[in-house]
């Protein structure tokens, strides 16, 4: 079990920070960057939970989770030893209930804006922000190795996202659509 007693370190006070294995690492490294956008993820998806209940919220809540699941994964570089990873299952638990979900909404005959409910804007902003975490693994991966499950744990968690903002738009009846040619 974790056990933290001491919140204020003075550790990173010099702009350095230390990953799971001890070493250190300037905070603006992109091994770091990756995680704070994995966190920051993970917060919006707080967001979304202020107005969630019942399914949506413990689906919200296992991704929560799986978020602090994949931080702990990038925050010990390498492979092999005691860790814990992010792999198959947690994707295949994401593409499981954003099948399951889909299955339920109409069918979409316009590109779907950002907007309807508070819950669903929430979703949105969630997803743009997964999709920023994505894009710091992808440039984490060209510097160092990455787990190839955690790319595709956050490009599986973007879709879920946009369904679930669909669902919490009244199953898409609610959903603001895209008007082309119709902007100022």
């Amino acid at each position: 079990m974790v056990r933290l007693d001491v919140i204020v370190t003075r550790g990173g006070d010099g702009g350095e920070t230390s990953l799971g294995d001890g070493e250190r690492v300037r905070k603006d490294a992109p091994r770091i960057e990756a995680i704070g956008a994995v966190d920051e993820a993970n917060a919006t998806i707080g967001l979304i939970r202020l107005h969630t209940e019942g399914e949506e919220d413990a689906i919200l809540a296992r991704v929560q989770n799986g978020l602090f699941d994949l931080g702990a994964d990038l925050c010990v570089p390498g492979e092999g030893g005691e860790r814990l990873r992010i792999g198959a299952a947690h994707v295949s638990a994401l593409d499981e209930v954003t099948m399951r979900l889909n299955e339920t909404l109409p069918p979409l005959t316009s590109f779907v804006l950002p907007g309807g409910t508070p819950a669903a804007a929430a979703a949105h902003l969630a997803r743009t922000v997964a999709r920023r975490a994505e894009r710091a693994v992808v440039r984490l991966g060209v510097e160092e190795p990455v787990n190839p499950e955690a790319l595709r744990y956050l490009n599986r968690l973007s879709d879920l996202l946009f369904v679930l903002s669909r669902r919490l738009n009244g199953n898409g009846a609610g959903d603001v659509l895209w008007r082309p040619g119709s902007g100022a």
